[in-house]
C-alpha cells in the first residue's frame, strides 16, 4: 500500500492519473446531479433566458 501512495503522489504518471481521475469523478457527479434536477423540475416552462447544459432545444429550433 505504501508503494501505491508513493507512486501516486511522487511519480509524474501517478499525479496525472490522480488529476484525470478527479476530473472524471467530478464529471460523473455533475451528470448525475443534472439528471436528478431535471426529474425534480420537469414541468418548468422554458423562457428565452434559460440555458440547457445538454442543448436539447437546438435540434427542435432548427427543424421549424
Amino acid at each position: 500500500m505504501d508503494d501505491f501512495f508513493t507512486w501516486l503522489f511522487n511519480d509524474r504518471t501517478g499525479v496525472v492519473c490522480l488529476i484525470v481521475g478527479g476530473i472524471l469523478i467530478c464529471l460523473l457527479i455533475s451528470f448525475i446531479l443534472e439528471r436528478k434536477t431535471r426529474k425534480i423540475y420537469y414541468n418548468h416552462e422554458k423562457s428565452d433566458d434559460d440555458w440547457d447544459l445538454f442543448d436539447d432545444d437546438e435540434d427542435e429550433d432548427s427543424s421549424k
